[in-house]
């Protein structure tokens, strides 16, 4: 939904800011005039916004880069598989929330929306009074999933490390002839030591008998 010129000009001027003060930065990806003003008089009336409506043009990525909005909203009448994708790289879903409004869609849209991580794909839903829960859903599920992905972060984290100490014992066990608990105490005091965590006591020997095997 690329912008001509008079568009491009009308959008130069579709920017609201609250006069109570700055508040969360929400850039609106919107080709047409009306809806955009549409969605900001659903802002205004919302909360304490600092909105900037842009087009779908080919300098989406470096304008969203230079605003760094908290919030992405995108509006588009009949979403392509490619044209999700290329909004996807742009919003950059997985760093902010970005809350998608369509007509019309179909399956492979759908998954296309969710695959690439939007937080909010709401279809034939764009209404003035609408707009503030869809983006406070939005913003709720994307701090659930980024708290679950971090955890999930974690866990396999410690399970790497938990390998890896595993291993380490392993090799202790082998080289002095140690129980497992005589090797686990060996990394342990080592660590105590050294001031270091076991885990990277164990991956420091981990990684020296592998350059020596």
């Amino acid at each position: 939904m690329p912008l001509d010129r008079p568009a491009r000009e009308c959008h130069a001027a579709l920017q609201y800011r609250s006069d109570r003060g700055a508040g969360m930065k929400i850039v609106v990806i919107e080709g047409d005039r009306n809806r955009a003003l549409m969605i900001i008089d659903g802002l205004r009336e919302a909360g304490d916004f600092d909105v900037t409506v842009i087009g779908d043009d080919p300098g989406l990525a470096r304008r969203l880069s230079t605003i760094n909005p908290d919030i992405v909203l995108i509006d588009l009448a009949d979403p392509q598989r490619d044209m999700l994708e290329e909004l996807a790289l742009a919003t950059t879903p997985l760093e902010r929330p970005v809350a998608m409004f369509v007509d019309r869609t179909d399956e492979r849209a759908t998954r296309a929306a969710i695959e690439a991580g939007m937080s909010a794909y709401v279809v034939a839903g764009l209404q003035k009074e609408r707009i503030k829960p869809v983006l406070d859903a939005a913003i709720a599920r994307f701090h659930m999933v980024r708290r679950i992905r971090s955890e999930l972060e974690t866990t396999k984290a410690a399970l790497a490390e938990r390998k890896t100490i595993d291993r380490a014992k392993g090799l202790l066990m082998k080289a002095k002839g140690l129980s497992e608990d005589e090797a686990y105490a060996l990394l342990r005091r080592t660590a105590m030591d050294q001031g270091r965590r076991i885990g990277d006591v164990a991956s420091a020997l981990v990684t020296a008998a592998d350059l020596l095997s």
